[in-house]
């Protein structure tokens, strides 16, 4: 049986869709173009946690919609969004 820890916390960051580069399928956006819940400059997405969202424009997002690294998040067609759409990643960390 797994173990379950105890702890949970959620780690934020924010961006526009302006800041991301490449086309279609890998459009993406680094993570040092996110801000973090402190209004920092973030030097990189958490290394392990749970599960993370990805919200644009307030909006939640499929789980299928994009992949995540500790560099970046891709996001396959956001190129095709407005530059101002704001982007969310809320990761879940234990």
């Amino acid at each position: 049986m797994a173990i379950i820890k105890p702890y949970l916390a959620s780690k934020r960051f924010n961006s526009t869709i302006g800041a991301g580069t490449g086309t279609g399928a890998t459009f993406n956006i680094l993570a040092t173009a996110f801000s973090n819940d402190a209004g920092t400059s973030a030097t990189a997405f958490p290394a392990s946690f749970a599960y993370y969202n990805l919200y644009l424009n307030g909006q939640l997002q499929p789980g299928d919609t994009s992949t995540v690294t500790t560099t970046a998040i891709t996001i396959p067609g956001g190129d095709v969004l407005d530059a101002g759409v704001p982007v969310m990643i809320e990761f879940v960390v234990n």
